[in-house]
């Protein structure tokens, strides 16, 4: 038997698992690194954050990203030499945090990489018949697996896609196995470049587990933030936003994108809810006149609206749920205030309740999935709505 295989499959075994799980999201902000102690699997999964720490990526790099980035047209030669350069720069930071925290490489089982998302192409937003949904991440895990030395899980997206699925949102399957729980209806809701949720009914019947992207979570913001504030990423503290006032007829326009009319689940990206799309919006409306301060405030409230919204649409006839907050956004205090506002019956708490560092969540996420693909078995959501394959996923790349 190949050593490889052989280790894996004592891995597979072993009563505790410790993994890294890794996420590189839309903001670019820099890679969560979470390492995370596992036992058991499926409904039965445990996991403990044992360290945490998200590490800045340097302006050199984000430019590199953006350079094909939700990009149409990009350079196939860019893309080519990042794939593996993204991986060899995320194995750096993960063997950094590994020293700063005095962990030996040989002590960690797994790593799960997300990897860098430059292209989310679900065919309900492309439209071109002969073609199906697609993505593309890149940080090769092979790369990653030999500058570690770890055996690395990643490419997650694909067997979704290959099962039917958009390729997201895949934090349902980690949410429903660590977060159900028996008699309360939770909905957690990740608020990251694109908001996202999953909603985990207390009678725990998987049929009934639904998730879905919404919109622009703080993509929009960020982006606008970046444009006239040169050094700094996103509205910290909402203190730009709070400066303006909502343009009814701006964020009413901004609401008539065709993804808001789409049947659910569904996913998107920058590729759709960028600059230009709000450029857009704006030429329509003659309001591109419009003060940074007010633009910010409606691109807050466009958040907040269309996040409510799908929630309503979809568990509109469950009880007031538990909703656990996670990601960027919900660091916005006047975009958590909008969401309250208009759900008064729903309790508002973080994923700290959960045991699990809202900060960290996606990370964890992913070292959940890796932990399903090398000892868990095929999760079933029986008969559920579409867009949620019950698959396993993951490639797996050894260190020699």
């Amino acid at each position: 038997m190949n050593q490889q295989i052989e280790k894996l499959y004592q891995i597979a075994n072993k009563k505790d698992r410790f993994i890294i799980g890794l996420m590189s999201g839309t903001s670019l902000d820099g890679l969560d690194i979470a390492l995370c102690k596992f036992r058991g699997q499926g409904l039965d999964t445990q996991v403990e954050l044992v360290a945490f720490e998200t590490v800045s990526y340097d302006p050199s790099f984000k430019q590199e990203i953006k350079a094909v980035f939700a990009k149409e047209v990009a350079s196939l030669e860019k893309v080519c030499l990042l794939n593996p350069w993204v991986a060899k720069v995320h194995a750096k930071m993960i063997m950094q945090v590994l020293s700063k925290w005095g962990i030996n490489t040989a002590s960690v089982d797994l790593i799960a990489s997300h990897g860098q998302t430059i292209y989310h192409a679900p065919a309900r937003q492309h439209q071109q018949q002969k073609f199906g949904n697609a993505t593309l991440q890149i940080g090769d895990g092979d790369h990653l697996a030999l500058d570690t030395g770890i055996i690395t899980i990643s490419d997650f997206r694909q067997k979704h896609i290959a099962a039917g699925g958009e390729g997201a949102p895949l934090a349902v399957y980690g949410d429903y196995l660590i977060f159900s729980r028996k008699g309360e209806d939770r909905i957690l809701l990740n608020i990251g470049g694109i908001a996202n949720f999953t909603f985990l009914p207390g009678n725990l019947r998987a049929e009934e587990v639904f998730s879905t992207d919404v919109g622009p979570g703080n993509t929009l913001m960020d982006a606008l933030t970046q444009k006239h504030f040169p050094g700094k990423y996103f509205d910290e503290n909402a203190s730009i936003a709070r400066m303006g006032k909502c343009h009814p007829e701006l964020l009413h326009e901004l609401k008539q994108n065709p993804f808001f009319n789409l049947s659910f689940p569904k996913t998107t990206g920058p590729e759709v809810f960028n600059l230009a799309y709000l450029e857009r919006a704006q030429q329509k409306t003659n309001t591109l006149h419009l003060s940074v301060e007010d633009c910010m405030a409606t691109l807050n409230q466009l958040t907040a609206d269309t996040i409510v919204e799908a929630m309503k649409k979809t568990i509109g006839n469950s009880s007031n749920p538990v909703i656990y907050s996670s990601g960027g956004g919900m660091h916005n205090p006047l975009l958590m205030e909008h969401i309250q506002s208009q759900l008064k019956g729903a309790r508002f708490l973080t994923t700290t309740y959960l045991g699990i560092n809202p900060d960290a969540k996606e990370a964890v996420l992913f070292a959940t999935l890796a932990n399903e693909s090398i000892c868990g078995g095929r999760v079933s959501f029986g008969n559920g709505r579409e867009g949620i394959p019950s698959v396993t996923m993951g490639k797996i790349s050894f260190p020699n």
